[in-house]
């Protein structure tokens, strides 16, 4: 039997920007993540250019599914009570150039889970964010309060009431007295 997750359809605009100054010597152009809509049934389904001029271009990617997990609340949950709750994308360049003259950044998956991106970035993979709005913010939070249970915090031990070993696990003792023998007490 398989459970329906909560689910959001989305698109992604990915912007392609001339790079000015300095920095233009090594590269002319970068892709950016500009924005995540709801998906809208006039999207289509396949990639399409919705504006080019000299200094950049966008690109509407639509057809992505953003599935909440209740395995992954608490990820829901550190996007959700920060200051700017967000969409993560990771992307890609594509390898050829199917739908552009020139190869285009991608984008692979969409997910409002802190622990995926982190995953991700942790991967070294091209992961931007984009707030996301307050609706989905919204039914993200709904949908934590239903299935996160924030495991309690267990107090540490302070260090000093550690007992103390020598490094083949044995009990050792640490003090303050001087050593007895192998020196000259009294000596003036």
């Amino acid at each position: 039997m398989s459970v329906a997750r909560p689910t959001v359809e989305v698109a992604v605009v990915m912007r392609r920007e001339r790079i000015e100054g300095v920095m233009s010597r090594w590269q002319t152009w970068r892709w950016v993540l500009d924005d995540v809509l709801a998906q809208e049934p006039g999207f289509g389904q396949a990639p399409r250019l919705l504006y080019k001029n000299d200094s950049e271009e966008r690109w509407l990617h639509p057809g992505y599914k953003v599935e909440l997990f209740t395995d992954d609340a608490e990820g829901y949950y550190l996007n959700g009570t920060t200051g700017a709750p967000c969409w993560f994308v990771l992307w890609r360049m594509e390898e050829t150039a199917a739908i552009a003259d020139e190869p285009i950044a991608r984008p692979e998956v969409v997910t409002l889970s802190y622990h995926d991106a982190g995953r991700w970035l942790d991967a070294q993979e091209n992961v931007e964010q984009v707030p996301a709005p307050k609706p989905v913010i919204e039914w993200m939070m709904a949908f934590v309060h239903e299935h996160y249970v924030q495991e309690p915090k267990r107090r540490k031990r302070p260090e000093s009431f550690r007992t103390l070993t020598d490094r083949f696990g044995n009990p050792a003792s640490v003090t303050t007295e001087k050593k007895r023998g192998g020196g000259q007490e009294g000596a003036s």
